[in-house]
């Protein structure tokens, strides 16, 4: 099945079943804006608490705060956001639609590597056990033409961007004879910037308002706090502050569902750290982080690493983990070493002492950082699409099924007596007041029990206990495992930890260790 239609039945899927929902849908929708659904929502937060508890339960030096959205400007001026946040945009004349210019360099740089790709899968399936990928990749003419190309496109991108040189950006799109998705002609504007932040004002008149900004990210509240932080905590350098928080940015080139939208939640780790070890400490957080996602189990071969081309004006190292997506490898999460830049800022135009005094070296500095941050939105879509499953049973249908780690899971158990009649209801209700402390659970008595289990399988339900005839007699139901559909026979008495075992949160992070 091609990409698009995978994710076309995602965005369908989540839908349908409660996931997400377009925001405002009734009045049309707002655009690159969505609401959780009722089942969204659950795993929304199960993925939040997976990354809080390993940043903050873990790790006896992080602890987390909670700024809030709106902070005065001046913090905005010092950050470089006000003067420099900001996206290349190119407009195309003939469909009226406006572009990021390197995000359409971008998806150029992916069709190469997609022709690549596709030149080793023939060779693969030809060649079969003979086949030597290394040995092809280095000889075949098409690849090493491609490749060539790739590097070449990608060198000069590189440039362009270190340099902020908009008319290249705008002459490479014109070389490599990219078209508009919708027009299908390279009728391109200029490149311009366009600042991304959203403002409004605080005050009860117009004279004496206050021009604000809702914050384009939540590292600034961190930043400006991370002194009362280590004062009231008596924080030793090296030590991490953790938040969880939304953030705006006022996306033109909103796209690809909640992948790219307008307002947004991040999970922001950022960790203080003397001059001159950030580079370990950039190393250390890298292997951490990765491992953090690999531990959800959706193959090693689904993420890498990519550093960035350009960095930020405030970092010396930045690298993204990517995950594969329906629409190619995309960034979920980044690690940069910002240096000192926040906090200097921050005491420069505040005029006030920020500096941390190291007892150890009994000298006073401004403490690097190193900063781990993901889009919760995004890690949200990585999961769904790695969970998203179509499968041909053996009678023939198919079942859809997300194979949701089951600690993310946003239901862990369905209790369903096998008829709605001579007392198994009343059984599973029994059951149901035991476990309702521990795990979020649906009960379902309607329609046949091959439909009821067909639910559960597209909501990701890990384990779905059928209560019968006999376990009125015998005091034991059938469990159903969500991945293999196996069922065994096992006693009321032993649900809690059976399940337990497997949906905690706590199982998650052990993988940690």
């Amino acid at each position: 099945m091609a990409q698009e239609d995978v994710f076309k039945k995602l965005v369908s899927h989540c839908k349908e079943y409660g996931f997400i929902f377009p925001s405002s849908e009734i009045y049309d929708g707002l655009g690159a804006v969505y609401d959780y659904g009722q089942m969204g929502v659950e795993l929304k937060n199960n993925i939040k608490k997976y990354w809080w508890d390993s940043m903050v339960l873990l790790n006896e030096n992080i602890v987390g705060i909670d700024s809030a959205i709106f902070m005065h400007p001046t913090i905005w001026k010092a950050s470089g956001h006000v003067d420099a946040f900001n996206d290349p945009l190119i407009d195309n004349r003939d469909s009226k639609k406006r572009y990021r210019a390197d995000v359409l360099i971008e998806d150029q740089l992916a069709k190469y590597d997609e022709k690549i790709n596709k030149e080793v899968a023939k060779a693969a399936k030809r060649f079969k056990e003979a086949f030597d990928e290394e040995q092809f990749r280095a000889t075949n003419p098409r690849i090493l033409e491609n490749q060539a190309k790739r590097e070449a496109l990608h060198a000069r991108f590189a440039k362009a961007l270190n340099d902020n040189n908009l008319e290249e950006l705008r002459q490479i799109i014109l070389d490599e004879e990219i078209v508009c998705p919708i027009s299908g002609t390279r009728n391109w504007t200029d490149v311009r910037q366009f600042n991304l932040m959203f403002s409004t004002e605080m005050g009860s008149t117009s004279d004496g308002a206050m021009k604000v900004y809702l914050r384009p990210e939540t590292a600034q509240g961190i930043f400006v706090n991370y002194l009362n932080v280590q004062k009231t905590g008596r924080m030793k350098i090296p030590f991490g502050i953790a938040q969880i928080g939304k953030a705006f940015r006022n996306e033109i080139v909103a796209r690809q569902f909640i992948f790219r939208v307008r307002e947004f939640e991040q999970m922001e780790m950022q960790f203080f750290v003397r001059p001159g070890s950030e580079l370990e400490w950039f190393a250390k957080w890298k292997e951490t982080r990765l491992k953090w996602h690999k531990a959800l189990g959706f193959g090693d071969a689904n993420y890498r690493y990519h550093d960035h081309d350009k960095l930020a004006h405030y970092a010396n190292a930045a690298t993204d983990i990517e995950f594969q997506m329906p629409f190619g490898f995309k960034e979920v999460e980044g690690i940069h070493s910002r240096t000192n830049f926040d906090l200097s800022q921050h005491e420069s135009y505040s005029g006030k002492n920020i500096k941390y005094f190291d007892p150890e070296l009994n000298e006073s500095y401004t403490p690097y950082i190193i900063e781990t941050s993901i889009g919760v939105d995004r890690m949200f879509l990585s999961i769904i699409s790695a969970s998203y499953c179509e499968e041909k049973l053996e009678n023939g249908e198919t079942r859809v099924v997300l194979k949701l780690p089951a600690a993310l899971a946003p239901v862990k158990l369905a209790v369903m007596p096998l008829v709605k009649k001579d007392g198994l209801p009343e059984k599973a209700r029994q059951i149901i007041d035991d476990l309702k402390f521990h795990f979020h659970y649906q009960y379902d008595e309607k329609d046949s029990i091959g439909k009821r289990y067909r639910r559960q399988d597209a909501i990701g339900t890990p384990y779905c206990i059928t209560i019968d005839h006999q376990t009125l007699e015998d005091n034991c139901v059938t469990i159903r495992h969500r991945d293999t559909m196996e069922q065994e026979r096992v006693a009321i008495t032993d649900l809690k930890n059976i399940i337990a075992d497997k949906v905690s949160i706590t199982s998650l992070l052990k993988k940690l260790l």
